[in-house]
């Protein structure tokens, strides 16, 4: 069997169990079976299938099937450029929440930190693209914070990173020069339409704290602002209906600058504050 035959069997299993881009993620999945880089694939498609590797596809496609993930599946995900480690303690990084990144790097830092980090993307991303700052992630799962500190030893990125158990700034000393978060903002209603992707393989403590969906910012409103430089901001990812909430919540605390800001698809993305001098 050839790694095309193979793709020929696997796509139309995926597509019968709902899954919306079978072939896409039959490719993903091969490659990563066959230790290739998924853009290479298309190079190795008249290789013969060896048994191993066919197993692998085999088990990776039953997993698939079941709906988990291919970040999970493959353990790893793109994420401004760089791979990231994935378990099903974090949550798979978007490419949406690249534009809180993208945000963030708009202005210099030297301090950072990262509330409720998951897997670390938004804080190492940060790192890794402004050289000689330092950054705290937190976050109230264990096993988040060891993948986390995985992804910052694949990056290079130990000695700038340190990362600590907290249920938001509850454990967090000093003050930063910016302070981020995408926090848990799905609202109790919502979880029920979620795909079987995100609804059973997510981890819901970093996907939904219940009711509203607004119960991290207050939180986050009522602390981050004592961890902020004079000057330093606010950066918080939301859902595309809370922005105006989320805004009056920070306000509310004394953040001034208070912005709303879109994504590139026009929905609106972050909520942004700075501390007054």
């Amino acid at each position: 069997m050839t790694a095309q035959d193979a793709l020929r069997d696997a796509v139309p299993r995926l597509m019968a169990a709902g899954v919306v881009d079978a072939g896409r993620d039959a490719r993903l999945l091969l490659a990563f079976a066959m230790g290739l880089p998924s853009e290479r694939l298309i190079l190795h498609l008249s290789d013969v299938v060896d048994a191993a590797t066919a197993g692998r596809f085999d088990k990776a496609i039953a997993a698939r099937i079941n709906r988990q993930p291919v970040s999970q599946i493959t353990g790893q995900r793109l994420f401004w450029g760089r791979s990231f480690e994935v378990t099903p303690a974090v949550l798979d990084p978007r490419p949406e929440t690249e534009f809180l990144v993208a945000a963030a790097l708009k202005r210099p830092f030297k301090t950072i930190l990262d509330l409720g980090t998951g897997s670390g993307c938004i804080l190492l991303s940060c790192l890794a693209d402004q050289p000689g700052a330092y950054g705290t992630g937190v976050d109230a799962s264990p096993d988040a914070l060891e993948v986390a500190r995985n992804n910052a030893a694949r990056l290079g990125l130990t000695d700038r990173s340190q990362f600590h158990l907290s249920d938001w700034c509850g454990s967090v000393r000093g003050q930063f020069d910016l302070i981020l978060s995408n926090p848990p903002y799905i609202t109790a209603a919502e979880m029920a339409n979620l795909s079987p992707e995100v609804h059973d393989w997510e981890p819901h403590l970093a996907l939904t704290p219940g009711g509203d969906g607004l119960a991290a910012y207050r939180t986050i409103a009522a602390q981050a602002p004592g961890h902020l430089v004079s000057g330093g901001r606010l950066m918080a990812e939301i859902g595309p209906t809370q922005g105006a909430d989320v805004a009056r919540l920070f306000a509310a605390q004394g953040l001034a600058e208070v912005t709303i800001m879109p994504d590139f698809d026009g929905r609106n993305r972050l909520v942004l504050a700075v501390k007054p001098w």
